[in-house]
């Protein structure tokens, strides 16, 4: 292979023991001390020759031995660093260390990371352990461990698919919607580039078991032909039905960021109880999560990855939801460059920093249209979370509790942000998964914003603060609505399921209650009737549906969306670095998709497409 020759010709071929493919990253194992000393100089001369991502690693027997690599770890490293685990891999010569403090592991400019390499030859890969002690996180890195012999071979052909020299198949790059254009829900599309098929995200639709799953029966999908699947972020309507793929025989990459992973397997198992709870037909299994986890790969922001032989991947903050992405696909050699940026935040949180605007080249635009109508303008933040407060206080004062179905990723933590950072003085109850997502947004305070990450080296860390309380059974739930007045966040924030219900059924007939909705709410769930206007609502009781009136008074919190507004789209639109040739609006009812993206051509002087499912569009 070309490549392999030209870092032949930089290292020497006698000091290579063998060239292997994790991935789109090459990996070289060498026998000279020299060139593990020094491999950053040596890395930065193969990558500007080859453009490629590029790890030195020494071979076996230059490594310390386990236990003397050990010994000198813990001697190097400060122990404020609150080191709790380390493990060796011998079969890729990387050694992991697990701690509270990385950085500390890294040290200032990153000496102390090259200076333990140094000294034991051992690759490093560090990795922050959460506050909170996290199960899905500890189940990850554990089948990781585990499945460590099929990972590799696994990476290993994904590599060589990726260098593989392909003849174009097609001479166009186009979009295929599946599901999400002219819509909210199951979001899923298929990019078709002349020599590869990529499929970015692959959601479900909650509000609707009529149109649940994408849609896959048609001649351009075939999932033995998908090279890769891309992940912007982790909510069901972009990932519910990934598993469902790998059950159906799909068995390629699965690209995301690395919170997104451990957030989306949270939303994936909990997602498989409610299907076989409610009785529906057997959606996926735990074996096609399993699968999914198998051959995820994750990505940081900024980080540039091949994931087929005419494709690559950048992922940026999209401010939406912790670790959630949008995508940067450069096509070819400077043939094409799609954005995608659906589901996104162009204005700053108490958790995360505002979308990301600058890119190296862009042609095609995908962006979201949520809010996309002229009425869809959120008031400013500071206004928005004193309303919400005021609201909040008014239920406490009058001995009332406040019940807000809420989304488990990202919602609720803003929540609890708004209320501990104004000394918030009653009990707040926690229900459903937000616990657990919690403790996986703790071992990420990288990926949030300035603000969070400030507080959180000040000692004001919202996720650890004994303010907010567990409900973790039904015993739990009848303490806390006793525990008058209080807060309860549960989910589902749409009141489609979950233990929102049960708290609904025990508090809406109470006029000093308050029922808060903080996020949309889809067409056809039980959220979006009570919004608007439904006071008589029957629920599930002992197996039969009880009438329930909802006496509670019902408000709606506008402007704590993850989701940017109309001025908020128009305005990233307009200070994104480089001016779209076209733009292709989604993600948004089709009544407000249209209406957006005419204003767009009228503004911007843009070609702007609304396609709806099926309905595709040439890039080129």
């Amino acid at each position: 292979m070309k490549i392999f020759e030209e870092i032949k010709q930089v290292l020497g071929e006698g000091n290579i023991e063998k060239i292997e493919l994790e991935g789109s990253e090459i990996i070289v194992y060498v026998k000279s001390k020299e060139i593990i000393i020094n491999q950053e100089n040596y890395v930065k001369e193969i990558v500007n020759k080859i453009k490629k991502r590029v790890e030195i690693r020494a071979v076996k027997d230059l490594l310390l031995d386990e236990e003397e690599a050990k010994k000198k770890i813990l001697e190097l490293v400060p122990r404020e660093a609150n080191i709790k685990e380390i493990y060796f891999d011998r079969d890729s010569c990387i050694v992991y260390i697990l701690a509270e403090k990385p950085g500390l592991i890294i040290g200032k400019g990153a000496e102390l990371i090259r200076r333990i390499k140094k000294e034991i030859f051992w690759s490093l890969k560090i990795e922050r352990l959460p506050i909170l002690k996290s199960t899905i996180m500890e189940n990850i890195r554990k089948m990781f461990i585990a499945e460590s012999s099929f990972r590799k071979n696994f990476l290993n052909e994904v590599g060589k698919k990726i260098l593989k020299e392909i003849k174009e198949k097609r001479n166009w790059i186009r979009i295929i919607p599946l599901g999400g254009y002219g819509e909210i829900g199951r979001s899923c599309t298929l990019l078709e580039t002349p020599k590869s098929k990529i499929l970015i995200d692959c959601g479900v639709n909650i509000g609707n078991f009529n149109e649940f799953y994408p849609i896959f029966n048609l001649d351009e999908f075939d999932y033995n032909l998908i090279d890769a699947i891309i992940v912007s972020h982790s909510h069901l309507d972009h990932i519910g039905a990934i598993p469902l793929l790998y059950e159906m025989g799909y068995d390629g990459p699965l690209y995301m960021t690395e919170p997104t992973l451990h957030l989306s397997t949270l939303l994936w198992l909990d997602f498989m109880e409610v299907i076989h709870k409610s009785g529906l037909q057997k959606f996926y299994s735990i074996h096609g999560i399993k699968e999914a986890i198998r051959r995820a790969v994750t990505l940081k922001y900024g980080e540039v990855a091949d994931i087929s032989s005419d494709v690559k991947l950048t992922f940026y903050n999209a401010g939406h939801i912790l670790g959630s992405a949008i995508c940067h696909l450069h096509i070819g050699e400077g043939l094409h460059n799609i954005v995608y940026a659906v589901d996104q935040k162009y204005g700053k949180s108490l958790l995360l920093d505002q979308v990301n605007t600058v890119f190296p080249r862009l042609e095609t635009l995908i962006i979201e249209t949520t809010y996309g109508a002229k009425e869809d303008k959120m008031p400013p933040r500071k206004e928005v979370e004193k309303e919400f407060l005021d609201i909040v206080n008014k239920t406490m004062e009058r001995g009332g509790i406040c019940l807000i179905p809420s989304f488990s990723v990202e919602r609720a933590q803003e929540l609890m942000a708004i209320l501990y950072l104004n000394n918030f003085q009653h009990p707040i109850y926690l229900d459903g998964m937000i616990w657990e997502a919690n403790e996986i947004f703790s071992a990420y305070p990288d990926y949030m914003g300035k603000t969070m990450r400030k507080l959180i080296k000040e000692g004001k860390n919202v996720f650890t603060s004994d303010i907010f309380k567990r409900i973790g059974s039904r015993q739990d739930r009848e303490k806390a609505w006793e525990d008058k007045p209080c807060v309860i966040i549960s989910t589902s924030g749409m009141l489609t399921g979950g233990p929102a219900i049960e708290h609904l059924k025990a508090l809406c007939e109470n006029e000093k209650n308050t029922l808060i909705f903080v996020g949309y709410q889809a067409v056809g769930t039980l959220g979006r009737k009570i919004q608007r206007g439904e006071r008589e609502i029957l629920l599930q009781e002992n197996g039969k549906q009880v009438p329930f009136k909802i006496n509670m008074e019902v408000f709606t919190s506008n402007g704590l969306s993850g989701h940017s507004d109309r001025r908020q789209l128009l305005a990233y639109i307009g200070d994104i670095n480089i001016k779209p040739k076209k733009i292709i609006c989604c993600h948004g009812e089709f009544s407000k998709t249209q209406e957006f993206a005419n204003d767009v051509e009228k503004i911007f002087k843009i070609k702007t497409f609304t396609p709806i499912n099926l309905e595709s569009v040439r890039c080129i």
